[in-house]
């Protein structure tokens, strides 16, 4: 009988916190000549698929502080990715919305984090990274589902 991962030492932690920090590092120099940061890339795909949020909900979406979110649309807005404008409901809201601008960037971005993807996956194969890729968003699914429960020392 074959001893399973945790009995034969073969864990997934510190692979996974390896390759995490080569796709950081390397998706940080894939994002640097665009101007953003990861933090900005996950502000402006929210914004993509909300068509429209307000500050507030931006910030709960995104998990961050209500300041912080501030001087992110700051610097979005700057650069003119974003715009916030007043909700019409409740004018002491702001609707943040992606700009074309910002839809374009964003779209130029997802291709050059397609590249630094490649750089980082490059020993797998298609299928494979299908496969790592469905097995990854499980993992993050049952974790996400885990996050409120107490998880218990087992080792």
């Amino acid at each position: 009988m074959s001893a399973g991962p945790a009995e034969s030492g073969r864990r997934s932690g510190p692979l996974l916190q390896h390759l995490a920090r080569r796709m950081l590092l390397r998706s940080e120099s894939a994002l640097t000549p665009l101007g953003l940061r990861p933090r900005h890339l996950v502000a402006l795909t929210v914004l993509r698929e909300s068509d429209g949020i307000s500050q507030q909900g931006l910030a709960g979406t995104l998990q961050i502080d209500g300041t912080n979110v501030v001087g992110l649309l700051n610097d979005l807005e700057a650069g003119g990715l974003v715009e916030r404008r007043r909700s019409p409901e409740d004018r002491r809201r702001h609707v943040v919305s992606l700009t074309a601008a910002g839809a374009k960037r964003l779209r130029e971005a997802e291709c050059a984090l397609a590249d630094a993807e490649n750089d980082v996956l490059g020993a797998l194969a298609p299928d494979e990274r299908d496969q790592l890729y469905d097995l990854l968003r499980r993992a993050s699914q049952g974790c996400a589902a885990q996050c409120t429960e107490a998880v218990p020392d087992t080792c």
